[in-house]
């Protein structure tokens, strides 16, 4: 699935959580690990994570031997877009060129390889339509009705990311033109697990997500 290249965001200060969470351990792997993993056992060989507060925390986070490209957000205090668009600064010179990137966060440590599968397998399967014209461009996961992550963006869509304000985050994207975006059904509670807090992390740790 080259077509496809994935992105993992780790730039935030984890205030609320006061210590950095690609590192915290959930059933034996960091958080950062786990997403990664799933990212790749997946289908998705082109990894990028991005790094931001905590640096050196993140780079110790990866899994054992695993040498996924790390880079860094300058100015993180921006917010997660900002970390989007570092990455997609560093997947547009590629050539060839992914024509999309799912996006996960590693603060949702729950998602599974299944997930990324039914996301990638939903964009490949409208990718032809979208050389024709309008088509969906965003693949959002569901469960219970309710919309979680990771979510996919079309190359075609990476513009209109990059020339975002930074403050609106991609949320403002996602929002601007409902036909375009895919709502794909998985029974996988972890998309929508978002862990903040030490109460999160007590919830996750405790199997009540």
């Amino acid at each position: 699935m080259n077509a496809v290249a994935g992105i993992v965001l780790a730039g935030g200060a984890s205030r609320r959580m006061g210590e950095p969470k690609a590192g915290l351990a959930h059933a034996g792997r960091t958080f950062l690990a786990r997403v990664v993993g799933a990212l790749r056992d997946g289908g998705i060989a082109d990894v990028i994570i991005v790094s931001g507060h905590a640096h050196d925390a993140v780079l110790a986070a990866r899994p054992p031997g695993d040498l996924t490209e790390v880079v860094q957000n300058p100015h993180p205090d921006r917010g997660q877009l900002s970390s989007l668009k570092v990455a997609l600064g560093a997947l547009r010179p590629r050539r060839p060129r992914p024509d999309a990137a799912l996006v996960a966060l590693v603060d949702h440590p729950a998602i599974s390889a299944a997930t990324v599968h039914h996301l990638v397998d939903a964009w490949l399967a409208v990718r032809p339509a979208v050389a024709a014209g309008p088509a969906p461009a965003i693949v959002v996961p569901t469960y219970g009705g309710r919309r979680g992550h990771p979510v996919l963006f079309a190359a075609s869509v990476w513009a209109e990311l990059l020339a975002t304000p930074d403050e609106d985050g991609a949320r403002a994207v996602v929002r601007a033109h409902p036909s375009r975006v895919l709502e794909v059904a998985v029974d996988d509670p972890g998309v929508r697990v978002d862990v903040d807090t030490p109460e999160d992390f007590r919830r996750l740790t405790a199997g009540a997500t």
